[in-house]
């Protein structure tokens, strides 16, 4: 898929504008340019940059509730899906305050330069996300960072009781649910990825511990 129509798509999911439009592409230059110093993300995946990272990283942004007004972002790396919820969010949470979780000082150094750049409402936490206080979230979103019961570990310890995670996920996504299932207890809704036959939007509510 290439630029054109990735943005195409993202505006159809999202209803954005031109303006938030055009800061994911100054978002997509300045990934780019400091991917040649930090891995920010595999240099093979580049030329798939709108549809494997930010399409894949925006189709989360409809299943955020109306009324969130914390998000936060586990092991977000060079900005996915994070980041990418922050530009979107302008237009369509305006209220919506981004916090993500990185521990690696280099990548917090692009997500900080970046969002302050292009103006967002974020905070980065140079943290790893177990030593981070417990930060209540309306929503909580993850993508490629642990299998299932420690995913949601984590997913429990920042979310608010009445909030839910949106997770990204790919084929081995049944079977992390599986797993997951005999140490916790949750709402489950499986959507099908907009960017892979073989991946999935794991939208979790009324998380607990069995």
């Amino acid at each position: 898929m290439d630029r054109e129509t990735a943005l195409r798509r993202v505006s159809q999911l999202t209803d954005v504008s031109r303006e938030t439009l055009e800061k994911l592409e100054r978002f997509a230059d300045l990934l780019v340019k400091w991917n040649a110093k930090i891995n920010l993300v595999s240099p093979a995946t580049l030329p798939d940059l709108w549809e494997r990272h930010i399409l894949d990283s925006a189709q989360l942004v409809p299943f955020i509730p109306d009324g969130a007004r914390n998000l936060v972002d586990i092991g977000t790396g060079g900005g996915f899906p994070g980041l990418i919820i922050g530009i979107i969010a302008q237009d369509t949470h305006p209220a919506l305050h981004v916090t993500m979780i990185e521990s690696d000082i280099r990548k917090c150094a692009f997500l900080q330069t970046t969002s302050a750049q292009l103006g967002l409402k974020t905070t980065v936490s140079a943290k790893r996300i177990e030593a981070v206080d417990p930060l209540g979230a309306d929503v909580l979103t993850s993508r490629a960072l642990a299998a299932g019961p420690q995913l949601l570990a984590y997913a429990h310890r920042h979310l608010a009781a009445d909030g839910k995670a949106l997770l990204l996920k790919g084929t081995n996504a049944q079977a992390e649910i599986d797993e997951a299932l005999a140490t916790w207890s949750f709402d489950l809704q499986k959507r099908q990825s907009e960017t892979s036959a073989d991946a999935v939007v794991l939208d979790i509510s009324n998380l607990r511990p069995r």
